[in-house]
């Protein structure tokens, strides 16, 4: 089975990487990732919006600067935050991060999401509000972002460039106008959320995807208990792939953990995936999934475990960013395969 997937310029992007979202403890971070580099993973997925990305960076440098690995061993994907998506800041911010990560490059930068809301004035890290709401911003447009975007890849700032919580017709949109076209595409996507329209799309593009909540992200439950005074209803949301009957008897079937079922079926399906954990022995079991294989009969019981037309990210809530509904790029949930 195929270990990484390769873009159109001839990358190889590692098909399990690590995720870190949920990620902002700098002392249980820098553990952690000298676990999974220990375990193998070569693949790390960070953002602005994580907030760690100085500590991801900490950790990669020290790692090659002790002659471990080298830099063109890894593959560093982080991503434009929402506050930052207008033509004339795109620059700006992969300075930033690339400052924060101790590099002269990242492998794969991405556009976080395609609604745009402005910065605050005194805080380049923060999103500007107004009423209680974030402002948004309209005075550019996804495409000029996009011909940003590729100005980077000229740089040398960004090997690839790719798109993330986008929806169909938005990924039509910056094929048509673009001269780099994207690389990847970033989305939930799982056992219970397949994404096959969009997934087409892509398939058809050339362009490879990556599925962020491969899991079903079982520690939401726990971040909203934390964030949100209203979280029952986003909690009964998530389903509990982990602990689903059909998971645990084929995980039961080749001795292995549900996780690395489910991380194994979206594998042979050359869809890379970004689960994210601390505990050590997950993060090494959840890379540990090349020594076996599903049959078709596995498969199509995964396959038919759809339950859920919407999934369960909805970027109104999920981010913190009350108002965002109102720009005219933000995708609901809903729509997000159809539009």
């Amino acid at each position: 089975m195929k270990t990484h997937v390769e873009f159109k310029n001839g990358q190889k992007m590692p098909i399990i990487g690590y995720g870190l979202w949920q990620c902002e403890n700098p002392q249980e971070l820098e553990s952690a990732i000298n676990v999974a580099l220990e375990a193998g993973y070569r693949h790390f997925d960070t953002a602005f919006g994580y907030g760690n990305e100085s500590v991801v960076g900490k950790v990669l440098k020290n790692w090659i600067d002790s002659g471990k690995g080298k830099r063109e061993e890894l593959f560093i994907t982080t991503k434009l935050p929402i506050h930052g998506v207008h033509h004339e800041k795109v620059e700006k911010y992969i300075t930033h991060e690339l400052q924060d990560l101790h590099m002269d490059y990242v492998d794969l930068y991405l556009i976080h999401n395609p609604a745009s809301i402005k910065a605050s004035e005194t805080n380049m890290k923060e999103p500007a509000y107004e009423n209680g709401e974030v402002v948004i911003d309209t005075t550019t447009t996804l495409e000029q972002v996009w011909k940003a975007m590729e100005e980077q890849v000229k740089a040398g700032r960004a090997k690839a460039i790719g798109l993330s919580n986008c929806s169909v017709k938005q990924v039509e949109r910056i094929v048509k106008c673009a001269n780099i076209p994207p690389a990847n595409l970033q989305v939930e996507l799982n056992a219970n959320y397949p994404r096959k329209a969009i997934r087409d799309v892509c398939a058809r593009h050339g362009i490879t995807v990556c599925a962020f909540a491969p899991l079903g992200s079982p520690g939401r439950k726990e971040y909203y208990e934390k964030t949100r005074s209203d979280n029952a209803h986003l909690k009964a949301m998530i389903p509990n792939l982990i602990q689903d009957p059909t998971v645990t008897a084929i995980a039961k079937k080749h001795s292995k953990t549900p996780a690395q079922v489910l991380l194994r079926f979206l594998a042979q399906q050359n869809i890379v995936a970004i689960p994210k954990s601390v505990t050590p022995s997950r993060i090494k079991a959840n890379i540990d999934i090349f020594n076996f294989e599903l049959d078709s009969d596995d498969m199509s019981k995964l396959d038919g475990l759809k339950i859920d037309d919407e999934g369960t990210f909805g970027f109104d809530w999920a981010c913190g960013l009350p108002g965002l509904e109102k720009h005219p790029e933000f995708q609901l949930r809903r729509v997000q395969n159809q539009i």
